[in-house]
């Protein structure tokens, strides 16, 4: 987050310059930021919900098979951002050309900014639930007028350190809720079946494609990637982009939502509501204050890549605000969802959407992998290549998607293969077209 270093000038659009050697951060600090990204009440709610549909077991497997993907993926392209500075931004416009990388940007800031309405919505219904006093419009306006100072340039220099403070907080946290939960209740081993008593065929393949659905991950590693100094490339690749970050982030968060919902009693539905009350029940005002820590973490990099990326789409079409405009005007959309009933809504959103990444994801894959794209194609609106491989992807994942049983479950990892093959070898066609032609 130090790295926001680039929007001291207000004027000045830090998505669209590579960070510069010079104002790359330390190891430390670009951990202690990008770890605000493993706290999230959403990924202890999805592991809960994988084991109810799957069962643990099931559920677990997917977890660790999605620790191995996302790891290797992410080296590939945390080493890239970090040896180029490029943003998501800049190097979509390599790939799909000025014009055509719009749709990047958008599809990134639409999908940090849900994530911020989901994750902000938790700590305002946690301190409505504590103190009932306090209307939830009110605890939501509260908790946007806090969260958009946190990612502006003024406090740049201290948000990786308060990100280091809240990670303890965290991780200490969800060790309590589930220590209470045993001392309360007893140890419950029972969780380890917990689950549909009646098998799910290739339930685990089932819950490794539901991973897929937020390969936003590695966008936001590509953004943050490129503050890390070239010195710290293998560290911030193998450990701090890879394995290690994603076994927090998808498998400790989702054995403790696992074991929690299955061994506290809760009423209705399970929703990221359901296991709030269950660690408030557990914890009380200690709860709201891991609530806190937990999303309040997690949305400073909500926000700051919502801004970041919704200010370089809208210069591509001539409106140039400074970051501090356009980190007010994420506060009041976020703001705007969090009042609004449209949950259902950004779920199906986030769902389509997830294609759409999963494809950006292959095609940017195949590129780093096949080598650099000619520094021209930034000149150009529009890049065949880039494009036919994105959208041919993603017209197949969609399609899937559309379909009935186990196909679906196919919609994401063909969306991204198919892609990933078109790139490749609609760019090699290209540059032997080329190489002939000279």
């Amino acid at each position: 987050m130090a790295g926001l270093s680039q929007s001291r000038n207000a004027d000045h659009d830090p998505a669209s310059v590579p960070v510069p050697v010079s104002g790359r951060m330390g190891r430390l600090s670009l951990t202690m930021a990008w770890w605000a990204v493993c706290s999230a009440m959403f990924y202890i709610v999805v592991g809960a919900s994988l084991g109810l549909a799957y069962g643990t077991a099931n559920a677990l497997i997917g977890m660790l098979l999605s620790v191995v993907c996302y790891g290797l993926i992410n080296a590939v392209i945390s080493r890239y951002a970090i040896r180029t500075g490029e943003s998501v931004a800049l190097f979509s416009r390599r790939l799909f050309g000025n014009s055509g990388a719009c749709l990047a940007t958008l599809i990134f800031f639409t999908t940090a900014i849900y994530y911020a309405v989901f994750e902000g919505s938790v700590i305002a219904v946690a301190v409505n639930h504590l103190y009932p006093e306090v209307a939830y419009p009110l605890a939501a306006l509260i908790v946007v007028l806090y969260s958009v100072p946190l990612i502006l340039g003024s406090v740049q220099r201290w948000l990786d350190k308060f990100n280091g403070v809240l990670l303890p907080i965290y991780l200490g946290g969800l060790l309590l809720a589930v220590g209470l939960s045993i001392a309360r209740y007893g140890y419950q081993p029972q969780w380890l079946e917990f689950g549909p008593q009646t098998p799910v065929a290739h339930g685990w393949w089932h819950c490794f494609t539901a991973y897929m659905g937020v390969w936003v991950l590695m966008l936001f590693t590509f953004d943050y990637a490129r503050f890390g100094k070239p010195e710290d490339a293998e560290y911030h690749g193998r450990w701090n982009f890879g394995m290690p970050f994603y076994l927090v982030t998808f498998l400790l968060n989702g054995a403790a939502g696992i074991y929690l919902v299955s061994s506290i009693p809760h009423e209705g539905a399970l929703n990221e509501v359901s296991v709030v009350m269950a660690i408030l029940q557990l914890m009380g005002v200690g709860g709201l204050l891991f609530v806190w820590a937990t999303q309040t973490r997690i949305n400073t990099a909500n926000y700051y890549l919502a801004t970041l990326n919704m200010q370089a789409f809208f210069a591509r079409f001539g409106l140039r605000l400074s970051y501090l405009v356009w980190a007010v005007v994420v506060g009041a959309i976020v703001y705007a969802l969090m009042l609004a009933d449209v949950f259902a809504y950004l779920l199906k959103a986030l769902g389509y959407q997830g294609i759409f990444v999963v494809a950006w994801v292959g095609v940017a894959l195949a590129q780093i992998m096949g080598g650099r794209a000619d520094a021209s194609v930034r000149d150009v609106n529009f890049n065949p290549v880039g494009l036919l491989a994105w959208f041919g992807g993603t017209a197949l994942g969609l399609g899937l998607m559309m379909a009935d049983g186990v196909l679906a479950s196919f919609s994401a990892p063909l969306t991204g293969l198919l892609a990933f093959a078109l790139q490749w070898g609609l760019s090699q066609g290209a540059r032997q077209r080329v190489a002939a032609a000279g």
